[in-house]
């Protein structure tokens, strides 16, 4: 089994071994935006190595910042600040595939006085960009796109005002996008979200020695504030943890330990709801590095019970959301999710995709436009699927077909570098036939 075009899966009997995980996508992200505009040299361990972070330090390239690998694996990364004042870039910033990159970096941009453009490939010249378009306008900068607010995106800078925001839909990107730019402007602005989302800018920013306040569901900012740099290590992506937990989950001979994971309190949810599915979770080891809480987590595989996810939890889970369609037609019961329309603009339209691969391997499955309702006690036999392009696609079926009778053939497996390069080889490293 190698990651490729198309990849293999057999069945397997059940899931045993420990691992790390390479970086949280989300906390590099930021770490690497807010070390380009602090003052002094970042040291960044154990750096997502997905090509979606990959993009973010080429487009600080682009503006200016030097970094450089310094480790043979090439996920120990030291960036040099270069303060607030970035420098224009001669190129388009080319964000391939990242909708994170082109919407958090947009609000860095939003408060530098130069013209910049911002590309990215097929499947992200698809995704709605009026949700940063909006505020960031707002507050004083110039925006331009397509006629459907998709991208490229042209913006131009400057002195930017405060701005008090509510968030129509509950994005943590976007409000990391109206948080850094609140570092430029003018008194302090206040972004309020419909419900709690990851707190991974907030932390960050702290981090690296912003003051921020908090009142329920509004954030708060001053303009003006200086960063300073920092040395620290990201810990292991809890999303790229929820694949190998419910490969884990599927069998109730596995044992699987992941250490120094993510155990942000946004993010955990996902414990909680395969706790409820009757998966063994255990924690041990937790601890606080950076304001961000890392443990390790125990799971033992157990016969799966049923779910419905729904409301704030589809918020807090919409990264999780495919792996936990793509097992649930081994629950006893099955699992329904709703209130996760923003699946219908991800890499791709996650629903869809969900719901054509599941048919194909012999599950019954109701498509709801803001989800799928997947009844459990169904046996799946092996079938050619697609990652339509998307990461997470390819890799909850990768999971589905661990269980499934017969072999499966994903086709565009690769599309997992985005996040996880490895994924393919680290997965195998782990079953047990």
């Amino acid at each position: 089994m190698k990651s490729g075009p198309r990849v293999t899966i057999r069945p397997a009997k059940h899931v045993e071994g420990s691992l790390r995980l390479p970086g949280d996508k989300s906390i590099s992200h930021r770490y690497a935006m807010l070390a380009g505009i602090a003052e002094g040299k970042s040291r960044l361990e154990n750096y997502s190595t997905g090509a979606d972070c990959a993009s973010t330090l080429g487009c600080l390239r682009s503006l200016g910042v030097h970094w450089e690998r310094t480790d043979a694996a090439g996920n120990v990364i030291e960036i040099e600040g270069r303060g607030p004042g970035l420098t224009p870039p001669t190129t388009r910033l080319d964000c391939g595939n990242s909708g994170s990159t082109m919407r958090m970096l947009s609000g860095i941009l939003a408060g530098q006085d130069f013209t910049s453009e911002m590309f990215g490939d097929e499947s992200l010249t698809r995704r709605p960009m009026a949700r940063i378009m909006k505020p960031l306008s707002a507050m004083g900068a110039k925006i331009t796109a397509t006629a459907d607010d998709r991208p490229p995106l042209h913006i131009t800078g400057g002195h930017l005002n405060s701005i008090q925001y509510k968030l129509p839909v509950a994005s943590a990107q976007v409000k990391s996008c109206v948080l850094f730019a609140g570092l430029f402007a003018k008194g302090e602005t206040c972004v309020e979200e419909p419900l709690r989302t990851r707190d991974h800018g907030e932390v960050a920013l702290r981090a690296f020695g912003a003051e921020l306040g908090r009142n329920g569901n509004s954030t708060r900012i001053a303009g003006g504030q200086k960063l300073r740099a920092i040395e620290a290590r990201v810990p292991g992506d809890l999303s790229s943890a929820a694949f190998f937990f419910c490969a884990a989950a599927l069998f109730p001979r596995s044992q699987l330990i992941i250490d120094t994971l993510l155990m942000n309190p946004t993010r955990a949810r996902l414990l909680d709801i395969l706790i409820g599915l009757g998966v063994r979770i255990s924690i041990t080891q937790l601890e606080e590095q950076h304001g961000e809480l890392v443990g390790t987590v125990r799971v033992e595989g157990q016969n799966l019970k049923t779910a419905e996810i729904a409301g704030a939890d589809s918020a807090a889970l919409i990264d999780e959301l495919p792996v936990l369609a793509a097992i649930a037609p081994f629950t006893e019961q099955g699992i329904r999710i709703r209130d996760a329309k923003e699946l219908r603009v991800k890499e791709c339209d996650r629903i869809k995709a969900i719901t054509t691969n599941l048919r194909a391997m012999g599950a019954q499955v109701e498509e709801h436009e803001d989800g799928v309702t997947v009844p459990g006690g169904q046996k799946l036999h092996g079938a050619e699927i697609d990652s339509f392009g998307d990461h997470r696609i390819a890799m909850a079926f990768a999971i589905a077909a661990l269980r499934a009778e017969g072999e499966t053939q994903i086709n565009g497996a690769d599309a997992a570098v985005i996040s996880f390069p490895s994924f393919f080889e680290t997965l195998e490293s782990l079953v047990q036939r």
